[in-house]
């Protein structure tokens, strides 16, 4: 199917931020939402990384610090900042960033990542770097963002959430 010149298979929306200097996005089809900062409730024995637990539209989300996890200087946060709602293997994770905006690219613009490009950010967590004009957006996987045992972790605090929520 041909769309003003493009084939539709090989558009791609992300959903780009910045997190510190650095200027991210994640595939559109892994975002649940976008919302404002809101009150974050804080969890015992967390992973470093994690700020706490959210309610959002009646489920727990775990909110994760994404400068902390990915080992980079975040900046302070502002007016622009913003929780990033993905699904990363069937865990819900809020993100925190600044920014956040929804752009049309080519597949085609996505590059592999040289392995030692990536530099203070995991490796594991890109899966391609993305060609802007006159800048570069590193694309995150968010299926890498949290290890199997963080993901465990993060749906064990998502489950002691939902039991406060429900007075247990």
């Amino acid at each position: 199917m041909e769309e003003r010149g493009f084939s539709v298979d090989r558009e791609m929306q992300l959903v780009s931020f910045r997190v510190g200097r650095e200027e991210l996005g994640v595939d559109v089809q892994k975002v649940d939402g976008v919302i404002s900062p809101v009150d974050i409730t804080k969890m015992p024995r967390s992973p470093e990384f994690v700020e706490g637990i959210i309610n959002l539209r009646g489920h727990i989300v775990a909110v994760v610090d994404l400068a902390r996890r990915l080992g980079i200087e975040g900046s302070k946060r502002g007016a622009a900042t913003r929780i990033v709602v993905v699904e990363a293997q069937n865990v819900k994770v809020g993100l925190i960033v600044d920014t956040p905006e929804v752009i049309n690219i080519n597949a085609g613009d996505v590059e592999p990542s040289p392995a030692l490009a990536a530099g203070t950010i995991e490796s594991s967590c890109v899966s391609g770097v993305v060609k802007l004009d006159d800048r570069l957006l590193i694309l995150l996987d968010v299926d890498n963002i949290l290890t199997e045992r963080e993901r465990g972790d993060v749906g064990v605090i998502e489950s002691q959430g939902a039991g406060l929520e429900e007075g247990a």
